[in-house]
């Protein structure tokens, strides 16, 4: 993937890696849009920022994501690297009968929102020199976390359905997953200062080194969630699922 000169429309970029990697990208000269629910969130990001925009959509609402692909082709006909990285993850007891709106919730945000989102920019990406998809998963894709069983499976499916897109796309759209390890961000309350979460400025940095790798590699991984990617492939699938859900 080029690092510079794209026109790139990040979903989830009012906060935390989707602000963070949205604003490193636009410092090596790439036009970026940034969308999410929260204006004044966005419009943090992009202060005093020429060339970063934001736009305003609602994740769960399928009008909303058909609006914001609209108004992204109007406005910024030139796009050509969709990142979509807007997610939300909670706790979940699964041990007595309670209701199925987190589950839901989950699954409409981090699944099915960046399928419809690549699908309504899917024909318009295949028009473009150097296109890209990236698709934020998570390092619980591949081993979950006990307490939020609903945001591992919606990253399980997202990774699944990546590699899929990947292959229908080869050699019109390059395909990208980046899957995070625990990062301290406010993805969940009190997550920003978790000592044992890896800090966001050295996540970021670490990222943005993979992605100046050529060729970029198809998933995008930092040392420490390698952990949790290859626990299957390892052998210690069983004990790494108990190991991270003790912490």
């Amino acid at each position: 993937m080029k690092t510079t000169g794209n026109t790139m429309l990040v979903t989830g970029g009012g906060s935390g890696i989707g602000r963070a990697l949205a604003q490193r990208f636009h410092d090596l000269g790439n036009t970026v849009i940034v969308a999410g629910r929260t204006a004044a969130t966005l419009e943090e990001t992009i202060a005093g920022r020429a060339g970063m925009h934001a736009l305003t959509f609602d994740a769960s609402d399928p009008a909303s994501i058909a609006a914001l692909a609209e108004e992204a082709i109007a406005r910024f006909p030139a796009l050509n690297i969709l990142f979509n990285n807007a997610g939300i993850m909670q706790r979940e007891d699964l041990t007595r009968k309670g209701d199925t709106s987190i589950a839901e919730r989950t699954i409409t945000t981090n699944l099915l929102a960046p399928i419809r989102l690549t699908d309504a920019l899917v024909t318009h990406l295949s028009a473009q020199p150097d296109a890209a998809i990236i698709n934020t998963t998570s390092g619980l894709a591949f081993v979950p976390l006990i307490g939020t069983p609903s945001y591992n499976a919606s990253k399980a499916a997202l990774h699944s359905w990546t590699v899929s897109l990947r292959a229908q796309l080869a050699g019109t759209i390059e395909v990208i997953e980046l899957a995070p390890p625990a990062v301290r961000t406010e993805l969940t309350p009190g997550q920003s200062t978790r000592e044992n979460y890896m800090p966001l400025e050295d996540y970021v940095a670490e990222v943005m080194a993979l992605f100046h790798t050529v060729p970029t590699p198809p998933e995008i991984l930092v040392e420490t969630v390698k952990f949790l990617r290859y626990a299957e492939r390892e052998g210690r699938f069983d004990e790494t699922v108990k190991a991270i859900s003790a912490l």
